[in-house]
């Protein structure tokens, strides 16, 4: 099991449904959990991953903050249409640290995953990371 930052296996955020200029959608794939994309308030907040080509996953790690439920999709399309549902999750409030949750795919490929924040602990969300492992 490898888990690389996703920007080094050519991956980009190519949907985000807010950005702030100082916390880019960007520092979601870039490794680092002292970067972050936040979102701007009001739920539902999502942003789409797409790899350069189709990815073998097994499971991922969502690296938060105030994140309360998750819902990831998946497609294998080149179009970032028709996802399929793959797993929701309700994340426990971590006061003062990041929310490592760990989602399983039951293996299977990806070219787009779609991250579906649908409620916060808060009004602003921030997501830290999102690590692949394959």
């Amino acid at each position: 099991m490898t888990d690389s930052p996703l920007s080094s296996l050519g991956a980009k955020v190519v949907v985000a449904s807010s950005s702030d200029e100082n916390h880019p959608p960007e520092n979601i794939i870039d490794g680092n959990t002292n970067t972050f994309w936040m979102s701007t308030g009001m739920f539902p907040q999502e942003f789409i991953i797409r790899f350069a080509e189709p990815t073998n996953i097994s499971s991922l790690t969502v690296d938060s903050y105030n994140v309360k439920h998750l819902k990831v999709e998946k497609n294998m399309s080149q179009n970032a249409s028709q996802f399929e549902f793959v797993t929701e999750k309700d994340c426990e409030h971590t006061e003062g640290h990041l929310q490592s949750n760990s989602v399983s795919l039951s293996g299977g490929s990806a070219v787009h995953l779609r991250f579906i924040i649908t409620t916060g602990h808060d009004h602003f969300v921030s997501v830290h990371r999102v690590g692949v492992q394959h």
